[in-house]
């Protein structure tokens, strides 16, 4: 939301890797540069757009390793 309200952008999760993103994670506390740019690299000014917004949850949840649903695969038809 920060980044929304701020330099209106934000996060796009699905341009993010996930071992890459663990990784840089990891380093950060070290060195936060490699976070920094993996995350500029993924910033978009699609900040209302819906599709963004639910991949974004499915990357989080892949992130933490729970892969048996996706959003997509959840909607009413």
């Amino acid at each position: 939301m920060i980044l929304k309200k701020e330099i209106g952008k934000v996060i796009d999760w699905s341009k993010i890797d996930k071992e890459d993103y663990l990784l840089a994670m990891e380093r950060s506390p070290i060195k936060n540069m490699e976070i920094k740019i993996l995350l500029q690299n993924a910033l978009t000014d699609k900040i209302n757009d819906r599709e963004v917004y639910m991949k974004g949850i499915d990357a989080s949840y892949h992130y933490e390793g729970y892969n048996m649903y996706k959003v997509e695969d959840l909607k009413n038809n």
